[in-house]
């Protein structure tokens, strides 16, 4: 399922959402120039310096980079970390400090698809949470929304030495928030299996219901899998920025108005 739009007017223009997109592309198009690719992204070693990793954040001065071929065969990790070093790996810039890496990640992405499918679900639903919290409000919504995620992650896997990158997390807040304010919302949405593809207008809960479900259960699957599977996806960072954005939205949005009903979305 791809959303294309949703069926809830706004108020006023997201500047704040508008921003975070045009961020997020910017910080894209930054980490690929240090030998990355447009549609492959950064290369690991800009990935593991802006990324938030688990090791670092949970062993305080020990610093993680790109393991030797003897270490990434003894680890089966492409990265490396050593208590009381710094970076191991060659690095672009100077070694951020670990708490900087809780938020550099929210904005890193690890390839074109990876960012492209974030800044899609954040401009289909940024918009009307924003209008309805307000955009001060939106902005501390969005970044609380990334480090719950974030430390959601961490407790699930707190040895992990695979950098966490992307806004998924904040957004997986915003997605919480959304379905609890919107419930009765509609999304355009293109469905495509094999050859079949056609666009039906589906209830917002249904469609973000499904993704909740699929990140419990492949999140779920990865925890009972003999390496931890995952494929690489940090599936506990967007559950709990989902479970955040639900416990949270109704005090963001204390004292601010109902926003209109909702529209046919064609």
């Amino acid at each position: 399922m791809f959303p294309l739009k949703d069926n809830i007017p706004l108020a006023r223009l997201p500047i704040v959402t508008i921003a975070l997109v045009a961020i997020d592309v910017i910080a894209y198009l930054l980490s690929i120039r240090h030998g990355g690719s447009f549609f492959g992204g950064p290369t690991a070693g800009v990935a593991v310096h802006y990324g938030a990793i688990p090791y670092e954040l949970t062993h305080p001065g020990d610093h993680c980079g790109i393991a030797t071929v003897t270490e990434e065969l003894r680890s089966r990790s492409f990265v490396a970390c050593q208590p009381g070093s710094q970076i191991l790996g060659a690095a672009p810039e100077p070694q951020p400090a670990t708490w900087e890496t809780v938020f550099t990640s929210m904005f890193l992405h690890g390839s074109f698809l990876h960012i492209f499918g974030n800044m899609l679900f954040l401009a289909i639903f940024g918009p009307n949470v924003e209008d309805r919290v307000g955009r001060a409000r939106f902005i501390a919504f969005y970044l609380l929304g990334g480090l719950v995620a974030l430390a959601a992650q961490v407790l699930v896997g707190p040895s992990s030495t695979g950098p966490t990158l992307g806004a998924s997390g904040a957004i997986a807040g915003v997605l919480g928030g959304y379905i609890l304010l919107y419930p009765r919302a509609r999304v355009l949405t293109l469905i495509f299996i094999v050859f079949f593809v056609t666009i039906v207008e589906i209830p917002a809960l249904a469609l973000l219901g499904f993704w909740f479900v699929e990140q419990l259960y492949f999140g779920l699957a990865g925890l009972a899998a003999p390496l931890g599977g995952g494929e690489g996806v940090a599936y506990f960072a967007h559950i709990g920025g989902f479970v955040f954005g639900l416990v949270a939205i109704r005090l963001f949005a204390a004292g601010r108005r109902s926003s209109q009903p909702p529209r046919p979305v064609y």
